[in-house]
């Protein structure tokens, strides 16, 4: 995976977040938005995932729009960046948007090498996903989550599961003693990702 590196290179709070082409072309003005809503110092390391559906998804379940299914790619992925936070001094935040929030959140389950976790307008309607934060315990001090208020109303029935998820994911983080908010905004999953994504990293960072 390539990787793209924002922020001040010698800070020891490093943010990873995973991406794709949309996400990069945002990325600029998510890490100067992020500058504007916390005093803390930061690093963000992007890494461009290659097959979204694939390589972010923890395991295979089937199309819910279009022909494409999702893989089992995740624990790859989270191996990657696992390798970029070897660095026992520093200290390590993941986030993500729409699938990759759900990434951020299922790789706070299978490690503690991160304090916090930011997952902006996760898939959290995702196959089976509720069921296993329900039989497994997070692994990091703090969640993020965020949904924008008009993503729940759809027609795909699978997709406008969205809210009561991201409602049930909350209370089942706070059930089991993580510092959990969960932020409303406005509008649908396609409205202002680099303003949600950076109101969650800022607010892990702000502590």
């Amino acid at each position: 995976m390539e990787k793209q590196c924002f922020g001040n290179e010698f800070s020891t709070t490093i943010l990873v977040q995973p991406v794709d082409d949309h996400d990069l072309e945002f990325i600029e003005n998510e890490v100067k938005l992020i500058s504007e809503l916390t005093s803390s110092d930061f690093r963000l390391i992007a890494l461009k995932v290659n097959d979204w559906n694939k390589d972010l998804s923890p395991w295979q379940a089937p199309p819910v729009f279009g022909k494409e299914g999702f893989g089992d790619g995740a624990t790859g992925t989270l191996k990657e960046v696992l390798s970029l936070c070897a660095d026992k001094n520093k200290t390590y935040y993941v986030g993500g948007y729409s699938l990759a929030g759900l990434f951020a959140l299922w790789s706070a389950f299978k490690t503690d090498v991160f304090a916090g976790a930011a997952a902006a307008s996760p898939s959290v309607w995702f196959p089976g996903f509720l069921e296993y934060m329900q039989s497994e315990r997070t692994r990091c001090n703090a969640v993020y989550l965020s949904l924008g208020d008009r993503e729940e109303k759809t027609k795909n029935p699978v997709m406008a599961r969205v809210g009561d998820c991201v409602r049930e994911s909350q209370k089942i983080l706070c059930d089991q003693g993580v510092s959990c908010v969960l932020e409303w905004n406005k509008g649908n999953h396609f409205k202002d990702a680099d303003l949600r994504m950076a109101k969650g990293f800022a607010w892990l960072l702000n502590g």
